[in-house]
């Protein structure tokens, strides 16, 4: 379907890892790179399904020094489908002559598909077509086709259908130092004559893995008899079916499978559930549909039609798509955060950082029942973050930079520099600023939805943690007359201390300090928010004071913001005395200088030293909030905002950002959006483009940059049409209007459906007649209309 296919021509052995990651197919609760059935790993290809919650640690001894890492696992491998000719080796690209190779993943339905015709070096031409897909429609299936047709030749044939267990995490090869092994195998069996199956148990967590495969060969509509023979390890198991085929006439093979886990609901045996579930799943051609219908429904509220640029709309679209595969309705009754690198790789060990922070943004006007979920995993990881902070010796909740299981800081404590092949201290789990991503999705939810229930019964508790947590980090100066953060790091990474000092963090890193002004403001509101009944029993339960509310009422009215050069605002402080870079030099030198901090440790010298940036820091505030939102934090804490405040600080940085993080495109993009349009397109366009170009040289192909991918969709939705919600009132600002020409989406605000339409100079905004809609406020400028369940209402725009 039109701006739904991203397709490939020819097999290209180096692009390969890249294309795997781009065509998984996932449901939300699993996903499969897009590997080749027949292929094992090797340096070309990499086989690699992994699943919400499944982690598992290990030690690695490093110089004499135990080294502990969690890990999201690596299942075992599905796929697995071969064919052999005439008892001849399994077929693989690298020992054929290829005639056609087609690569192609139709976006819309995350069905994947490859079509090939082949030499063997007994010269027998044979076209092969590979379907495959995680059903959307039940999130524990999924299935593989093959439509196999022998041109010039008939003969016996055997297919290799196999549930493999011996697999490793070995997809990031920095970490091949580190203990890669997390799976030990438990049993393999047989459900009757079609259905194999295996389970293993990770090897710590103690977690059980089960799937099962059901594997039949078509002679058009009816399955055709075969020869099965069976094999079967520990950690292995599989058949292999021989039959004749003629010369001309094509036959399918059907492979479906089904995957249990222990952390699974309603399942005793995950062992004997994916076996009966086996036997039960319809055929590949039923199955696909129910998996088309429940991705239609996923598209109906969750596209971005955007027709005035065919390479836009496609991307879009696969960031769509990729999104869903990760965080879907599925994934709202799971415990699941969001690996910043999704389920298709095992970059960052698949632990959750603070990407949550785009995705949320745009699903809050789509399914908002998924942002509810992810953040019930920040909820029910609440006592690990008190005991975290009481452990460093401050109040509240400190929630950690990396989180996996069990909500432990799980930021490794050393890393390798690939250029240097040095292991380096790493002192990154001072990015506390995590703790102002969960307040901020929190707060955007409920802004959005106006769920009071869940702001009662678990939001609002951990924003008061949040709350308590930054009072207590905090300190007041009373020379200054300020409250100042210590020890801390921003967004940016490469720095994480002062040069020439061993203790990590920095001194009032001004998005934290600007953040938590914020922050403590919201936290009385939402104080008021809940039922006298609620608020009063939360406050005696967690023993919050007047005393402790009036700190943080006076915080967001005296928290210290550093300023250099009169009127530019100071990452931290202390920058202005740090040395400018030659970034010219360095330019010429390396060309890409995006990981500028793994350069100058390699050449000996140390990024503390300099004014740079791997990606927005101070900006980050002017993407997080609007104009009017920090004008008026600004004001309330006494320094000046003005007209140019903005684009002063915003142009300043952007000449000291090396963009090492593809997340830096997206919050340069929304800064500039009301700055410079043109700039911000020029970022909204190499944001889009990073992982389809795998702009960072290689690491996309460890896993998706889930971020990146909602960022460009929230730039799209949020900065260019101006969305924003003040004071109960839903407004639109659009920018852009003729390069967002014939926009259109699907959203909801306060459980209202809308759609929203741009075209002409127009906005139309449609609420939807039906369901449990409601009236809602919406506004451009400072007209504000009522809109009501079956109206529409047109703003003509200046």
């Amino acid at each position: 379907m039109e701006g739904f296919s991203l397709a490939y021509e020819g097999f290209d052995p180096e692009e390969e890892g890249l294309r795997e990651v781009l065509t998984s197919t996932g449901n939300g609760y699993l996903c499969t790179r897009g590997v080749a059935e027949w292929e094992d790993a090797d340096g070309v290809h990499y086989p690699g399904t992994y699943a919400h919650g499944v982690h598992n640690r290990q030690t690695t001894i490093l110089g004499g020094q135990p080294v502990l890492n969690e890990d999201l696992v690596n299942l075992p491998n599905w796929l697995v489908l071969k064919l052999r000719i005439e008892g001849e080796d399994a077929i693989r690209l690298a020992d054929m002559e290829l005639l056609e190779y087609e690569h192609e993943f139709d976006i819309r339905n995350a069905v994947l598909t490859r079509r090939l015709r082949f030499r063997d070096d007994a010269g027998r031409e044979t076209t092969l077509r590979s379907r495959r897909f995680v059903s959307m429609a039940d999130l524990h299936h999924a299935g593989i086709e093959w439509t196999l047709r022998p041109e010039n030749w008939s003969g016996r044939v055997e297919i290799v259908s196999a549930i493999d267990g011996r697999v490793t995490n070995a997809g990031v090869a920095r970490y091949e130092q580190l203990e890669g092994r997390h799976l030990d195998p438990v049993s393999p069996r047989t459900f009757g004559p079609e259905v194999i199956a295996l389970k293993v148990e990770t090897r710590q967590s103690n977690l059980y893995i089960s799937q099962a495969a059901r594997t039949r060969v078509f002679d058009g509509v009816e399955p055709m008899p075969v020869e099965r023979r069976l094999h079967q390890m520990e950690d292995y198991i599989q058949q292999v079916l021989a039959f004749d085929v003629r010369q001309g006439v094509a036959v399918r093979v059907e492979k479906m499978v089904t995957f249990f886990t222990s952390r699974d609901l309603a399942v005793s045996d995950t062992l004997a559930k994916a076996g009966i579930s086996a036997l039960r799943y319809p055929d590949f051609g039923e199955a696909l549909e129910r998996n088309v219908m429940a991705w239609d429904e996923l598209w109906r509220v969750c596209d971005v039609h955007l027709p005035a640029d065919d390479r836009v709309q496609l991307l879009l679209r696969l960031h769509v798509c990729h999104i869903l595969q990760v965080c879907s309705h599925h994934t709202a009754d799971m415990d699941a955060g969001v690996p910043a690198r999704g389920l298709n790789g095992e970059a960052y060990r698949g632990h959750v950082f603070w990407d949550e922070l785009f995705v949320c943004s745009f699903l809050n006007v789509r399914m908002p029942e998924i942002t509810r979920g992810l953040l019930m995993y920040r909820y029910r990881r609440l006592g690990e973050a008190r005991a975290a902070a009481k452990e460093a010796g401050f109040r509240g909740a400190m929630f950690p930079w990396q989180s996996g299981s069990e909500g432990k800081e799980e930021t490794q404590r050393v890393h390798l520099n690939p250029l240097s092949g040095r292991w380096e201290p790493d002192l990154s789990r001072n990015q506390r600023h995590v703790n102002i991503a969960i307040f901020y999705n929190i707060w955007n939810y409920f802004q959005a939805t106006q769920d009071l229930a869940y702001l009662r019964d678990y939001g609002a508790e951990m924003m008061l943690e949040i709350a308590r947590f930054w009072a207590s980090i905090a300190h007041f100066n009373p020379a200054r007359g300020r409250y100042e953060i210590h020890g801390v790091m921003g967004p940016d990474e490469f720095h994480e201390k002062y040069p020439g000092v061993r203790e990590g963090g920095l001194r009032n890193n001004a998005y934290t300090n600007v953040a938590v002004a914020w922050l403590c403001d919201i936290a009385h509101t939402v104080l008021q928010l809940l039922p006298a009944s609620r608020a009063d029993a939360l406050r005696s339960r967690l023993g919050l004071g007047d005393e402790e509310l009036e700190v943080w009422r006076e915080m967001s009215r005296l928290m210290y913001v550093p300023f250099h050069d009169e009127d530019v605002i100071s990452q931290f402080e202390g920058y202005e005395r740090l040395e400018e870079l030659d970034w010219a030099g360095y330019r010429e030198k390396y060309g890409n200088i995006q990981r500028l901090d793994r350069i100058l440790r390699a050449e000996g010298d140390d990024p503390d030293r300099y004014r740079l940036a791997k990606q927005a820091d101070t900006v980050m505030l002017f993407y997080l909030f609007s104009p009017a939102e920090l004008r008026r934090v600004f004001e309330r804490l006494g320094y000046a905002f003005d007209k140019d405040t903005a684009r002063r600080n915003v142009e300043y940085y952007d000449r000291r950002t090396s963009h090492g993080s593809t997340l830096s495109a997206v919050a340069h993009a929304g800064a500039l959006a009301s700055l410079d349009p043109d700039n911000s397109w020029e970022r909204f366009l190499v944001a889009l483009e990073s992982d389809i170009g795998d702009v960072q040289g290689g690491t996309t192909r460890e896993g998706i940059h889930i971020g990146v991918m909602a960022g460009t969709l929230d730039l799209v939705q949020h900065w260019y049409t101006g969305m924003n919600i003040r004071d109960g009132v839903l407004y639109f600002e659009p920018r852009f209007s003729g390069r967002l020409d014939g926009l259109s989406f699907a959203m909801q605000f306060q459980g209202t459906p809308i759609l929203v339409r741009l075209d002409g100079g127009r906005l139309t905004l449609t609420a939807h007649p039906e369901g449990v809609s409601r009236p809602v406020r919406v506004g451009v400028g400072d007209e504000v209309r009522d809109l009501r369940p079956g109206d529409s209402s047109t703003f003509e725009l200046s």
